[in-house]
């Protein structure tokens, strides 16, 4: 299986896989009472996320509610983004849908002066490898941005296509959401040895990730988004830091008491991997709004339980939890 050739792109902004190195923060996407993007509050998301030391931003993506912004919209959002950055750290955008309305979103991010694109699966259907494979391919050629490609529900790759797609010029990283840690062993070993590609990323992309970050980390793989980085950042950066120094004490308790039970909050409700995060940003101080639907909002009782999670976790890490 080979990849059309994208000669266009190659060599393009090798900087971005540098900068992709400590906690990433995927902000969520403000609205305004009327339910307009509110830019205000997206800028201080933002700037306060930047401020407690996030890696990079990935604006508009899955927790941003890509799916529910108009164009329009979602352009206004990631130049946003990218003013409050200001060249501190690298700011990534959400693209997908089908391969035309792909590449529309990508040339947006661009004008907005994103740094890269996070590539979302293509809009239902459920395509075979060759299909797959010629849409990124595609997407990569006609951007001058490089690409990371999100493999969850219905974009599941081959390690062959995965060979295929770090061959291919300007995708630069893969991003797991499907959890498979079998397939991704064979997929990182595939590239390693076939594409010799020793600098194709790797990111742990599932909705609550630190809870499998000791597995992934096992397997090589110690980039990840941190939804819980947007609205605790304390909690997020104290597990990232033990996680990567192997302070295994700390990573147990975080893990018993507070991600596990967070997860298991997060699996009572349909989409909560967006509203609860949203509620938990609101329960920090800033109006974030709601979530568009389709999706809905959590319970009461479930925002009490994650706001009484919260404290629990931020006592854990100040060392007087139990």
């Amino acid at each position: 299986m080979t990849a059309p050739p994208s000669p266009a792109t190659a060599g393009r902004h090798p900087q971005l896989a540098e900068r992709l190195d400590g906690l990433l923060f995927f902000p969520v996407t403000a609205y305004a009472p009327d339910g307009a993007p509110d830019l205000a509050a997206f800028r201080a998301h933002v700037r306060a996320g930047i401020d407690a030391g996030a890696a990079a931003v990935f604006a508009c993506c899955g927790t941003g509610e890509f799916h529910a912004l108009t164009p329009e919209e979602f352009a206004d959002c990631v130049a946003a983004a990218v003013e409050e950055a200001a060249g501190r750290v690298p700011v990534v955008a959400g693209t997908g849908y089908g391969t035309a309305l792909a590449v529309r979103f990508a040339g947006l991010a661009q004008e907005a002066g994103a740094d890269g694109l996070l590539a979302m699966p293509p809009y239902l259907v459920v395509a075979g490898q060759d299909g797959l494979l010629r849409h990124y391919a595609e997407l990569a050629a006609a951007t001058p941005l490089p690409v990371i490609v999100y493999q969850r529900d219905n974009a599941v790759f081959e390690p062959a296509t995965v060979v295929a797609l770090a061959r291919t010029p300007g995708i630069i990283g893969l991003k797991d959401g499907l959890g498979d840690l079998d397939l991704l062993q064979r997929i990182i070993s595939a590239v390693r040895s076939e594409a010799a590609d020793e600098k194709f990323l790797y990111f742990n992309g599932l909705p609550t990730a630190e809870l499998t970050g000791p597995a992934y980390l096992g397997l090589g793989v110690r980039r990840y988004s941190s939804a819980v980085f947007a609205f605790a950042p304390e909690i997020a950066l104290a597990f990232h830091r033990a996680l990567n120094t192997g302070d295994q004490a700390t990573v147990g308790r975080l893990l018993d008491g507070f991600y596990r039970p967070l997860v298991e909050l997060r699996k009572r409700g349909h989409g909560y991997a967006v509203s609860l995060v949203k509620a938990g940003v609101r329960l920090r101080g800033l109006d974030v709004g709601g979530v568009r639907p389709p999706l809905g909002e959590p319970a009461p009782a479930h925002v009490q339980e994650l706001a009484a999670l919260i404290e629990r976790g931020l006592a854990l890490v100040r060392g007087g939890g139990d």
